[in-house]
């Protein structure tokens, strides 16, 4: 199967309305495939370190009409940590979420979860790799986790005009660009003016 991207008109249009350009959707598609990643590795290089306290949870993403999984995190004061897509969710997605977020960020002093047992299960195996002063506690309390669902709105919303993806490329790039903006408002890359848009603030840091 052709693994394309779900995108809907209103994007289109505004898009056009923005640049006073026609674009067909085939052409923003292999714009997407082709610079999310080159942006979202320009975000990560400039990305402010995130807080010790991170809250974790999962949120559903739709893929040729089923339900996948996006795990993602913030700290404490709702900054992103990371995000991660996958088709399962179980101690092995949670575990390689976690593994890619401690890469990118630093070892968490908390990590706040809701009553799910394959997170658990995740944080005690990734505590197994690290030495006693630096395990990381864990708090299971869904009440605690209000942050990250709320941070979860965002994407949804973006993501809500879109028909179901195709293929979990395609997903997975799409929400990357997606959560670079997002980060990107929340002024957590390093060089990013509060009193530009985000917009401006996009511009100015790709052409660093």
């Amino acid at each position: 199967m052709k693994c394309r991207f779900s995108l809907s008109y209103r994007d289109l249009e505004e898009m056009v309305r923005m640049r006073g350009a026609r674009v067909d959707r085939s052409t923003l598609q292999r714009w997407v495939i082709k610079f999310v990643p080159l942006i979202d590795e320009a975000v990560r290089k400039k990305k402010r370190p995130v807080g010790g306290s991170w809250r974790m949870d999962e949120t559903y993403v739709k893929l040729n009409g089923k339900w996948i999984y996006l795990y993602r995190a913030v700290d404490r004061y709702g900054d992103t940590v990371d995000f991660f897509l996958s088709e399962h969710r179980d101690k092995s997605a949670a575990f390689s979420f976690f593994r890619k977020a401690i890469t990118e960020n630093n070892i968490p002093k908390k990590v706040v979860i809701d009553k799910s047992g394959s997170n658990k299960a995740a944080l005690d195996a990734i505590n197994t790799e690290l030495d006693q002063d630096h395990t990381i506690q864990i708090f299971q309390n869904k009440y605690l986790n209000n942050r990250v669902e709320q941070d979860h709105r965002f994407i949804k919303k973006r993501l809500k005009p879109m028909l179901s993806f195709k293929c979990l490329k395609a997903a997975a790039i799409t929400i990357a660009g997606i959560e670079n903006i997002r980060m990107i408002q929340k002024g957590q890359v390093i060089g990013a003016k509060n009193h530009l848009s985000t917009f401006e603030n996009f511009v100015m840091l790709m052409a660093e």
